[in-house]
């Protein structure tokens, strides 16, 4: 066994190069842009109401956030189990953006009426996504010392919903003065080039700190990658706080998720707005998010994560029920306003709480195994959103109600799942004992075991 005071490489560190944290940033920098445009402002409305139209439209973009969630949480233990082992995580983090990038890229083929092409192209721009979060995550323990996780997380958080605010800035005016489909279609071409121009300095920039190990005879990266993934599954057990963390994430990661995927078609169905006006409403959310970043940064250091986690999470359920509540567009706005605050704390706090609690050494495992709850509970919250409101829609509609109220009525039921998967992630996370795993990481690192051991 290792003591922290003793001289490790896993728990001492030198800090990292400014121009390292800087290319850290600017890959968020790009990225968030995808989510921003492809999420949150364009493609989801555009898919709903143009490519698809009607109730059915919802159902399917769940269908097809909740596919490409779910392949990802299936290869994600693997092969962050491989880069650990080979000393690849920013092998795998170009091969993901690549496929993020070129299939973001191909979307300007959608147009109305092709709907699988709508499906397939983006099930394989986000798995090429949030594919490459898990390792683009991994790497924040190795650009920043443990007392400021949160702080650095908190600050790439920023970074890049500054990032994903500018693009759409940008985008506005255009998509305001030219009518059509093709001029939306063109922006997804300009985010794949953004996203990919601002990833380049973290594939120049940042090292890979750790040593590849040599490959056992006999072997394979495969075959290491599933005993890996067993072997940190089986020692995972034994990190009792971060099983139950990874519990409460997969469950309260359902609302934000849910939040992030459907907030455009509900600004849409509930309350008319169109392409610019989400546009304007996004853009309103990312500055409370870019403030909101900060703050829960600060508070992760300096208070607790767990209690920053628990703070954000709250303010989440009461945008929650304001939305659900609210009948005019300012209302949607302040709700908006609201839930972005809260949600850059849910998010960031959540990312910096896997280095925390996670032993080191193994970042790219454990944000494998991360990325599993995050991607399975993200399968499970869009389709039962995108189920919900398309089987309730029919059935207000098959009482009478006109189809566009009836449509309006299954949001607002859809709205309340929302709410319940906040609340019950809260509940787990509350019996979450920081301090108890910080210490545990902090005095005592067990020497991480081989595959060619038994």
């Amino acid at each position: 066994m290792v003591t922290a005071t003793e001289t490790s490489p896993a728990v001492i560190r030198p800090r990292a190069a400014a121009r390292e944290r800087w290319a850290w940033y600017l890959y968020d920098f790009g990225n968030s842009a995808y989510a921003s445009v492809i999420l949150l402002a364009v493609y989801a409305a555009y898919f709903k109401q143009q490519v698809v139209g009607g109730a059915e439209g919802t159902r399917l973009w769940g269908l097809a956030v909740g596919i490409a969630m779910l392949v990802v949480a299936l290869i994600a233990p693997i092969l962050g189990a491989i880069a650990d082992f080979s000393a690849s995580k920013k092998r795998f983090l170009f091969f993901f953006t690549a496929q993020a990038c070129v299939f973001t890229a191909l979307l300007i083929f959608v147009d109305t009426g092709r709907v699988i092409e709508g499906m397939v192209f983006f099930i394989l721009a986000e798995i090429g996504y949030r594919g490459a979060q898990v390792f683009y995550n991994s790497l924040l323990p190795e650009i920043a010392q443990p007392e400021e996780v949160g702080w650095v997380s908190g600050i790439g958080w920023a970074i890049g919903t500054i990032g994903g605010t500018l693009l759409l800035v940008i985008l506005l005016p255009i998509l305001a003065n030219i009518k059509g489909t093709m001029v939306i279609r063109i922006a997804f071409i300009v985010t794949a080039a953004w996203f990919m121009g601002f990833a380049m300095p973290a594939f120049a920039w940042l090292r890979e700190r750790s040593t590849p190990q040599p490959l056992p005879q006999g072997t394979s990266y495969l075959g290491i990658g599933f005993r890996q993934a067993l072997q940190t599954l089986r020692k995972a057990r034994h990190y009792r706080e971060f099983i139950k963390f990874v519990i409460a994430f997969l469950i309260y990661n359902d609302g934000v998720m849910m939040t992030l995927d459907f907030a455009a078609i509900i600004g849409a169905v509930l309350f008319g707005m169109n392409q610019q006006d989400l546009i304007i409403f996004v853009i309103a959310v990312q500055i409370t998010n870019i403030f909101g970043s900060y703050v829960f940064g600060w508070l992760a250091d300096r208070w607790s994560a767990k209690k920053s986690l628990l703070l954000s999470i709250g303010m989440m359920i009461a945008a929650v029920a304001w939305m659900y509540f609210t009948g005019t567009v300012l209302g949607f706005y302040l709700v908006g306003a609201l839930a972005g605050f809260a949600m850059a704390g849910v998010q960031s706090v959540s990312r910096s709480m896997v280095s925390v609690l996670s032993p080191p050494g193994q970042s790219a495992e454990f944000y494998g195994f991360f990325a599993v709850a995050g991607r399975t509970s993200s399968f499970i919250g869009p389709a039962v959103y995108g189920w919900l409101a398309y089987r309730m829609a029919l059935w207000y509609e098959s009482r009478g109600l006109a189809t566009l109220a009836a449509e309006q009525q299954g949001q607002r039921i859809a709205i309340l799942s929302i709410g319940l998967f906040l609340l019950v992630g809260a509940a787990i996370l509350l019996s979450v004992n920081e301090k108890k795993a910080r210490m545990a990481n902090t005095l005592i690192m067990e020497p991480a075991s081989t595959p060619s051991e038994s």
